[in-house]
């Protein structure tokens, strides 16, 4: 059935429910991993060049650029994303299901589609953060250009997101 599984991971918590899918469903199809991580600006937990973070700032108009505090926070989120890569490949493979790793630098959909194509993926297995609207609009959604551009099935596994309190609703007096 699905015998190479790519599985597009970012550095957000949902990726560790991806990848525990990923390799439930490699164990069920005798399958092999491929995990694939893009460096990009794209992601939330990456320095961005040029710009400010909230907590960071590196750049801002009418400033001077800071490159060496970006170099060391862009060499620390690769370092770290990395890491992660490893622990995961590490833990399918003791799981006994044959697991590769790539970092790569760009786009993440395109880089995605790339690695997919060259490994000859049967399927990508890639989160969705459920961005909607102007946020969608302006930051793009990875998924959605996976689904209509990659050459093999795609599964997108939802973000959970908060269950609605229980609050009862009650109508205002005017």
């Amino acid at each position: 059935m699905y015998s190479k599984i790519l599985v597009a991971l970012d550095n957000s918590p949902t990726s560790n429910a991806l990848f525990d899918q990923a390799l439930e469903l490699a164990q069920a199809t005798d399958g092999a991993l491929l995990l694939v991580h893009s460096l990009s600006n794209q992601d939330e937990s990456s320095p961005l060049p040029m710009s400010a973070q909230l907590d960071n700032i590196y750049w801002a108009p009418g400033t001077e650029l800071d490159l060496e505090a970006w170099r060391l926070a862009w060499t620390r989120y690769e370092n770290e994303s990395l890491d992660r890569l490893r622990h995961y490949a590490a833990t399918a493979n003791t799981a006994g299901v044959p697991t590769e790793f790539r970092q790569l630098i760009g786009n993440p959909a395109t880089v995605i589609c790339k690695a997919a194509q060259e490994w000859g993926a049967d399927l990508i297995l890639i989160g969705n953060r459920g961005r909607t609207g102007l946020s969608e609009l302006v930051l793009g959604s990875v998924s959605n250009h996976v689904m209509h551009r990659a050459t093999c099935s795609v599964l997108v596994m939802k973000a959970k997101t908060p269950s609605p309190t229980n609050t009862p609703i009650t109508a205002g007096v005017a």
